[in-house]
């Protein structure tokens, strides 16, 4: 029996959640109202860096593996910040923290520079019904 290559790895998964942490935050910027909209934008950002950070030890794991103890060290810090800007938003959404999200958002988008996004949108909507999902989720937890 052949080896079994998974196509959708999570470099592959990486990328796509940063296209769409990028399609949010270009979205978010054009809001000026905390509405409902707004809310779903910050959880999904929250949610998708969240996954991010989930990747990275998968990716660590594989190198480390193989004796390649500096790789993995060098892309942990590199990647170290999605944990914890993960965390400082969903202290702006849950704890409704909306007056430091203008600087997280500065923060967020010196991250997301080299991120390029297709012409047209194949993305869609990933955000809508994230904030609920964030909640159900840390009430589960608790």
């Amino acid at each position: 029996m052949g080896r079994l290559v998974n196509p959708d790895g999570v470099g592959k998964q990486r990328d796509r959640l940063m296209r769409a942490v990028t399609l949010a935050l270009r979205e978010l910027a054009g809001r000026n109202a905390i509405d409902t909209l707004t809310r779903d934008l910050v959880a999904f950002l929250a949610l998708a860096l969240n996954e991010v950070h989930a990747t990275i030890d998968v990716t660590c794991l594989a190198w480390e593996k193989r004796d390649y103890w500096l790789k993995a060290d060098q892309f942990r810090r590199e990647w170290g910040w999605a944990g914890r800007m993960a965390e400082k938003l969903e202290r702006v959404v849950l704890g409704d923290d909306w007056h430091s999200l203008p600087g997280l958002m500065a923060d967020l988008a010196k991250h997301l520079d080299k991120v390029n996004l297709p012409k047209r949108n194949t993305l869609g909507t990933p955000w809508v019904g994230a904030h609920a999902r964030l909640v159900a989720e840390r009430e589960a937890e608790a």
